[in-house]
């Protein structure tokens, strides 16, 4: 195999791809990229490094994630034969009904608004990973994020104006949000210091919690408990009424009750073959087995067809990544067994729906036995809103993103993790805790035939979808934010890296673009059937070679779309590399 067919790699990036021996950090924030290799650089081994980067997010990215949000990891330890899926993605509560939520008068679950949440589960999930697989103590993977909430982390310009566009419906509605992101009444500006006491304390506390036992086992098992307890002062405080993205007054259905078990745990990844390597997801409780479906489709495919920076390879891939997200709609949920649609037969079907125009229907597979649930098709057109960037307004319509962390050590192991939820525009501020709860459960429907339906007990199929690849001796991590663009813009860095020829920085920062013909995971749910959103970098003759196919086609800006990160180690030679985004100017890696 060659990869004569494709454009020659950009032999310029604004960044070098990193290489070395000891040990690789990457994130969508350069402070906890930097946390997690202080932590690497102490002696910790990479999920101590994770662990620790990841508590940093809550503090300098809390529009994109929070403590009272989710998360979902994919690692693999150095003596490990296989990946294993980190699970931090919390189920429905006992009182998340539908019968409930059309009592309410809704017909969708709200984007934002305590009734939306989910049970916690992203530090539990940390927590976890710490455990079972790091080697520091509680207090010292969160004295990083300590110290930033105490001393202050100067704001993001995306956060800031995150808080500007909420910050109405802040003063009017959630006045326990107003007194924690708005100074004195006013809007913080970019740059300020933003100071977080009450999750400072809450941390403290769950750091005493471990270091009273003298097995570090029962010490951090010690400390989710307490992390639980603390938990039952978001159920106190949401029972009020307050304001949710429907522009109407619900109280939360989350109870101490809901809390009594510990959400995280792991799960066995599904995976596929593609050109003689190995690709890992979580299951079809996410929207993993989606990249994977399209990866089946795609790999016998002539090489220039699978080159999204021409005109054949960027329609193709946008042509695939709608039959596999109807697929996702029609057949993902928890319970969900996402392996016919993996099959031989299914692939070849689905291989060829593929056409030389842009398809304008919602088409899911056939399986046998197994007709499609068909979503509500709310039709809207594509805008750059499809990038996954937050935006809300003063009813509490709401649209959060992600981050990302990957990080690999000197001995080989390896951790991929896309935190989410719990953004500070997704729930009034719980005083006491410094945080909001997540939205999670918007992506669930009021309809029981759904297999992503609301149902207690059940967890939301989630957007949140990080990647391990083996290639020989090889092992890959990697993620973005994004929403229901993850996969979207993983696909094209994954063509590039295991087809093209790209290194990983290369991959990155090469021009992207993603389909707006899937049913949005998140309120509203609206979908687009012939959108298209592209990068302009992308050459114009591709452009207007996908609009005269029939693609409506948004040029989004130059550097607008995905945020990947990703790390790499050859266990061959013990070279170590890390990668990340330079869009927003905001992720880095960091290694040596």
């Amino acid at each position: 195999m060659t990869a004569s067919a494709y454009t020659p790699p950009p032999a310029f990036t604004t960044r070098p791809q990193l290489t070395g021996t000891f040990g690789m950090a990457a994130s969508t924030h350069a402070t906890a990229t930097a946390v997690a290799q202080a932590v690497l650089e102490r002696g910790g081994n990479a999920f101590d490094a994770a662990c620790a980067g990841g508590f940093v997010l809550h503090i300098v990215e809390p529009h994109l994630n929070g403590p009272g949000g989710d998360l979902v990891g994919l690692f693999q330890p150095a003596d490990a034969a296989a990946p294993t899926v980190l699970m931090g993605q919390g189920a429905a509560p006992a009182g998340a009904t539908i019968s409930h939520f059309r009592g309410e008068g809704l017909d969708l679950v709200p984007g934002a608004g305590g009734l939306a949440a989910a049970i916690p589960a992203a530090v539990d999930a940390w927590l976890l990973l710490l455990r079972d697989h790091g080697t520091w103590s509680v207090a010292d993977v969160v004295a990083y994020a300590i110290d930033y909430a105490d001393d202050g982390h100067p704001l993001l310009p995306a956060a800031a104006a995150t808080i500007g566009r909420v910050a109405d419906l802040f003063r009017d509605h959630w006045t326990s949000s107003a007194e924690l992101w708005l100074v004195d009444g006013r809007v913080p500006a970019a740059g300020d210091l933003h100071r977080n006491a009450a999750y400072a304390d809450v941390l403290r506390r769950v750091a005493a919690a471990a270091g009273q036992a003298e097995d570090r086992t029962v010490g951090i098992d010690a400390a989710r408990a307490e992390w639980r307890r603390l938990l039952t002062d978001a159920c106190a405080f949401l029972s009020r009424p307050h304001r949710h993205s429907s522009g109407t007054d619900h109280v939360a259905v989350l109870t101490p009750d809901d809390l009594i078990d510990a959400p995280a745990r792991y799960e066995t990844p599904m995976s596929v073959p593609f050109r003689g390597r190995t690709v890992f997801k979580a299951d079809a409780w996410s929207q993993g087995p989606a990249l994977l479906e399209a990866l089946r489709i795609l790999e016998p495919l002539p090489e220039a067809d699978l080159d999204p920076s021409t005109l054949t390879g960027a329609h193709t891939v946008i042509e695939v990544l709608k039959l596999v997200l109807a697929d996702r709609d029609a057949y993902f949920g928890e319970g969900a067994d996402a392996g016919p649609l993996l099959s031989d037969a299914v692939i070849a079907s689905r291989r060829a729906e593929i056409g030389d125009r842009a398809s304008s229907r919602w088409r899911p597979a056939t399986l046998p036995g197994a007709g499609p649930w068909e979503p509500p098709l709310r039709q809207e057109g594509a805008s750059a809103a499809g990038t996954g960037e937050p935006t809300v307004d003063r009813t509490g319509a709401t649209r959060g993103d992600t981050c990302h962390i990957d990080v690999v050590d000197r001995w080989g192991n390896i951790v991929s993790v896309t935190p989410s939820g719990g953004w500070l525009q997704s729930s009034p501020t719980i005083p006491s805790l410094g945080f909001c709860l997540g939205t999670r459960l918007q992506m669930c429907w009021l309809d029981d035939a759904s297999p992503a339906a609301l149902r207690p007990g059940d967890r939301p199929r989630t957007t949140l979808s990080p990647t391990l690849v083996h290639d020989g001796t090889t092992r890959i991590a990697m993620g973005t934010p994004g929403g229901d663009q993850q996969d979207q813009w993983q696909l094209p860095m994954l063509l590039r890296m295991l087809v093209g020829a790209y290194t990983a920085q290369q991959a990155i920062e090469a021009p992207t673009l993603h389909t707006a013909a899937m049913v949005d995971s998140f309120w509203p749910r609206t979908w687009d059937p012939i959108g298209l959103v592209a990068e302009e970098r992308l050459d114009d003759a591709v452009l207007t070679g996908l609009a005269e196919r029939g693609h409506r086609v948004t040029r989004a800006g130059e550097w607008s779309l995905g945020r990947l990160s990703a790390v790499g180690i050859d266990r061959g030679t013990g070279i170590l590399w890390g990668a990340a985004n330079p869009r927003g100017v905001q992720g880095y890696a960091a290694g040596r």
